[in-house]
């Protein structure tokens, strides 16, 4: 594989129509992917996160990698939308009192708000569990190694060596003044970045993906996954409650450590910017077309305005 600095998508590649496009087919997957039933309650209060909106960047990036790697979205969509119920149950323990304390969520009341703090902590256990009997029993025509592959991956991801981890260190940083860069980066390596490379690489896992192509797209997804972190604050202190969807100027509030706390916000622009360029530089090689969504959803991740 021939490499070349930093592609960029091609000038006629449509992201927008790409996100609507891909948005509407995982919406309608999440839609069947959890009936109601007895005991209605706790169904209901997993579907109002689940199915609550947004962007659906994280069902896309393991989406998109697939088909990069030569899947199909048949193969990928059980797996997409178990990241999503993942990356919700994160949300809804995040918002948690005892965790963010956040009233409001995608611009909606979050889970605790509407269904009390037992039932919300209830949706997210029943979700975490939920997301790995539906990779196992929806995945058809892929290989049942692969599969595995992709289950203990996500089951690291989300256990203490990835987000939990990245959750503590972040609750125990609070209102310390003096934490370093590098604390900071594990924070949001583990507590971010960790799910964006885990939909990046299980989507690729599942389509065969050779450990070279797997090491690479691990690169991309872990700069993105920083940058997308530094974005984020970013816009804690530049965007109001209304384009973010929840509650703005919570870290200061919190006297969290961000990236524009250690370097202002100039200087977290420009590292945004150069991890942006890092992640697409290892998709060089690859196929042009195949490459497009995810090189436009690397630009999308730090140009974003919500």
């Amino acid at each position: 594989m021939t490499s070349s600095p930093e592609p960029t998508p091609s000038p006629n590649f449509d992201l927008n129509a790409y996100l609507a496009k891909k948005q509407l087919l995982v919406e309608a997957a999440l839609e069947k992917s959890l009936p109601v039933v007895y005991p209605e309650t706790i169904y209901e209060s997993m579907r109002y996160s689940l199915l609550a909106g947004g962007k659906r960047l994280r069902p896309i990036l393991c989406i998109a990698s697939c088909e990069l790697m030569g899947g199909t979205l048949e193969m990928a969509m059980p797996t997409a939308c178990a990241v999503e119920m993942l990356h919700t149950m994160s949300l809804i323990h995040d918002d948690l009192p005892a965790m963010d304390n956040d009233d409001y969520r995608r611009g909606k009341l979050t889970n605790h708000k509407v269904f009390g703090e037992d039932i919300a902590i209830l949706a997210g256990d029943g979700l975490l569990a939920y997301a790995f009997e539906f990779i196992i029993e929806q995945t058809k025509n892929v290989p049942p190694e692969r599969i595995l592959k992709v289950v203990a991956r996500l089951a690291r991801v989300m256990g203490a060596a990835g987000l939990v981890g990245g959750q503590v260190v972040d609750l125990e940083s609070e209102g310390k003044p003096d934490i370093s860069l590098e604390t900071l980066n594990f924070i949001h390596t583990h507590k971010t970045g960790v799910l964006l490379e885990g939909c990046v690489i299980s989507g690729a896992t599942l389509a065969g993906a050779s450990d070279d192509d797997l090491n690479r797209l691990s690169r991309y997804a872990q700069n993105m996954g920083l940058a997308f972190q530094i974005a984020d604050d970013i816009l804690d202190i530049t965007a109001t409650k209304e384009a973010l969807g929840k509650t703005a100027g919570k870290d200061v509030q919190a006297q969290k450590a961000t990236y524009p706390r250690i370097w202002g916000l100039k200087e977290s622009q420009q590292q945004a910017r150069q991890l942006i360029d890092s992640a697409k530089a290892e998709l060089a090689g690859f196929p042009q077309q195949a490459a497009d969504p995810l090189l436009a959803i690397a630009d999308y991740m730090i140009n974003r305005t919500h």
